[in-house]
Parts: structure tokens; C-alpha cells; sequence
């Protein structure tokens, strides 16, 4: 499971595998429905993640991102276009959650 996951999460998968799975196999069924290639897919869930102020998500997506081979100013504009949708508020706290991912990888 890596340290992509929380604990948290990590251990609702050990104590339901099975629901776990079946999210996993939805996952990639929507990532396979259409058309947009890795890289596309990687920011756009990172950008709903960013959206939906969800923090967990958007160092989930941060990470798996980085780990793309996606670049630092690549991720923080895909936060700066949020600005005009949701508001400085939120989009500076989106940049303050990839920021925490981006330290720990140049670590």
C-alpha cells in the first residue's frame, strides 16, 4: 500500500478487502472509459480533488502526480487555475497541501 495511502485507509482495506477492491476495479474502469491519456487523467483528479477541498485527496494526487513524472510548476498551475472557480481561500489552501507533499519528496 505504500505511504500513498493513509493509515486511516489502510487499515479499512485490511478489515474489508473486499469493498476495497470492488472501488479499486470501479477506479479503473472510469480511467479506462475515455479518451485522456495518464498524464491528462493525473492533473484533472488532482483538479477535482482541489475542487472539492478535499486534503487527503489532493496529496493522493499530488504524490501519484510527482510520481508521474509530472513537474512542480505542472501541479501548482493545475491549484492556480482554481483561483477564478473557487476563490483565493481555498486555492491557497490547495497550494499549502501540494507544498506538503512537494517537501517531503525533495527530501
Amino acid at each position: 500500500m505504500g505511504d500513498l495511502l493513509p493509515q486511516p485507509l489502510q487499515k479499512f482495506i485490511k478489515k474489508y478487502p473486499e469493498i476495497w477492491q470492488a472501488y479499486e476495479n470501479l477506479g479503473d474502469k472510469c480511467h479506462e472509459a475515455g479518451p485522456l491519456d495518464e498524464r491528462t487523467r493525473r492533473l484533472v483528479k488532482l483538479g477535482i480533488a482541489i475542487g472539492a477541498r478535499l486534503e487527503g485527496a489532493v496529496h493522493s494526487h499530488t504524490k501519484r502526480a510527482v510520481e508521474r513524472g509530472i513537474s512542480e510548476d505542472e501541479i501548482i498551475h493545475v491549484a492556480l487555475l482554481a483561483i477564478t472557480t473557487i476563490g483565493f481561500p481555498s486555492t491557497i489552501a490547495a497550494i499549502t497541501w501540494i507544498k506538503d507533499v512537494l517537501k517531503k519528496k525533495r527530501k
